[in-house]
């Protein structure tokens, strides 16, 4: 047995361990063993405690013989994404600037993971301070799709979503502006959850009324990404935009009949965001799937009119808001396409952002209308299949050029600016064994009915149980 463990799901770890069929070091092992036999092959983990995390698992062993509470995440390992605060453990952001630095607090999300019984193994790998849907950094190099290593993992949870995939940790954490935790997720064939802004507080940040960027969870399964969220989720006094809802409010089954649902899909919202032929050819043959279910599914897409200037403003605002101080010290140490990004943003004027704010609340309302008339509504996670890693980007998409990093993730990032909650689920492979994922867009704060339904496109499919063939060293 200890030989499979690292390909046991999340919740099926996590009873054997309540049982006490396993031991928290057992399973905390599998997975160090697992790092060293194919980490190198995707460079996924770019920091690992194994001392630490066999010290932390004795602890949770010796706990669970005192008969102490069993907390939900008890002995499960997992490695942070490296844009989070780890107390003692150097945080990088992929940057040169941070490659030594070691922060004296952990950010709330990996507080509460931790006192939910999670075991930290170590770091994952991350685009130089998240800016990309690609895994790249001076400080580590890139990350490698598990299932074709000449292809990018995503991003900015790149990392995150191969190590997952690869079964270095059973579950992982991430965080999602324009498509981070959803991009990876739909390339590396997991599950990813883009949470409704609040669900998931954030602490510390230089924003805390920041909704464009949220943290959320993912896992080889949808239910694994709940069982995730719900030590993730419930409010915080530190962050003024979380929701009240309790964590323990996602740790409940999942299974839904969703006969009767009414589902709209769209290929390309509405001529905003195509995507490849390889794509759609994956996708639009999963639609038949939830028409079984007893679903309706029409053709149809919400006005997003202004959504791409509103994005591309807000976050441009965000970037000099967070980096802006750094342009002006470490000019020379920023990629370039970094340095672009502040530089946009503080071109902005106070009408620009005027009208992104007016323009997102116009978005928001239009989406409650939409979802007046529909339950779910269904997308391409990803325009393109993973791409070369050698790329910084995709250099066309449905045939037509991009001219930044950004053109190929509308799909994600679109979604980002209504303020809805979007997963991420395996939905099969194109001919040459890419994976490739379908985006269920719920309204807002439906985040359980979201997971729901995907659940259960996942039990009917069974996509997301295809594992990589990954080299041993």
């Amino acid at each position: 047995m200890p030989d499979a463990l690292h390909q046991l799901d999340a919740t099926d770890l996590a009873a054997r361990l309540r049982r006490r069929d396993l031991s928290a070091r057992e399973v905390v092992q599998a997975h160090l063993d697992r790092i060293e036999q194919v980490n190198p092959a995707v460079n996924a983990i770019v920091t690992l405690d194994p001392e630490g995390a066999l010290a932390a698992a004795a602890r949770a062993d010796e706990r669970l013989v005192r008969g102490a509470a069993v907390p939900p995440l008890h002995g499960l390992p997992i490695a942070f994404k490296d844009t989070h605060l780890t107390r003692g453990m150097r945080t990088t952001h992929g940057s040169p600037l941070f490659a030594d630095h070691l922060p004296d607090e952990d950010d709330l999300l990996v507080e509460r993971l931790q006192r939910a019984g999670a075991i930290r193994l170590g770091k994952t790998n991350v685009p130089e301070f998240a800016a990309g849907s690609h895994t790249f950094n001076p400080v580590f190099g890139t990350t490698l799709n598990p299932y074709d290593t000449t292809r990018s993992a995503g991003g900015s949870s790149g990392g995150a979503a191969a190590a997952l995939a690869a079964g270095m940790h059973p579950l992982a954490d991430g965080s999602d502006m324009g498509g981070s935790l959803r991009n990876p997720a739909s390339f590396c064939n997991v599950a990813g959850l883009r949470p409704t802004p609040g669900r998931v507080p954030r602490h510390p940040g230089g924003n805390l009324w920041d909704t464009l960027s949220v943290p959320g969870p993912m896992g080889r399964t949808v239910a694994d990404t709940a069982l995730l969220l719900s030590a993730m989720a419930g409010p915080d006094p530190r962050c003024p935009i979380g929701l009240e809802t309790p964590g323990e409010a996602f740790r409940v089954p999942l299974d839904r009949e969703l006969r009767g649902l009414r589902i709209a899909w769209t290929p390309d919202f509405g001529g905003r965001a195509p995507a490849d032929p390889d794509v759609l050819a994956v996708l639009e043959s999963q639609l038949g799937v939830l028409e079984e279910l007893g679903c309706r599914v029409d053709a149809d897409c919400p006005d997003l009119t202004g959504a791409d200037e509103t994005f591309r403003t807000l976050r441009a605002h965000s970037f000099d808001l967070a980096l802006g101080g750094l342009l002006d010290s470490d000019r020379q140490a920023l990629k370039p396409s970094i340095v672009q990004n502040i530089e946009q943003g503080r071109r902005l004027t106070v009408a620009d952002l005027n009208t992104a704010t007016a323009t997102r609340s116009r978005l928001y309302l239009g989406m409650l209308d939409f979802f007046s008339r529909y339950d779910l509504f269904l997308a391409p996670v990803s325009q393109v299949t993973p791409f070369d890693a050698e790329l910084e980007y995709p250099r066309e998409v449905a045939g037509r050029p991009t001219h930044s990093y950004l053109d190929w993730m509308r799909s994600a990032y679109l979604v980002s600016v209504l303020g809805v909650p979007a997963l991420s689920v395996p939905a099969g492979f194109t001919p040459g064994g890419l994976p490739v994922g379908l985006q269920f867009i719920g309204a807002p704060r439906a985040d359980l009915a979201v997971l729901q339904a995907g659940h259960a496109y996942e039990s009917a499919t069974r996509h997301g149980r295809r594992r990589p063939d990954l080299p041993t060293a």
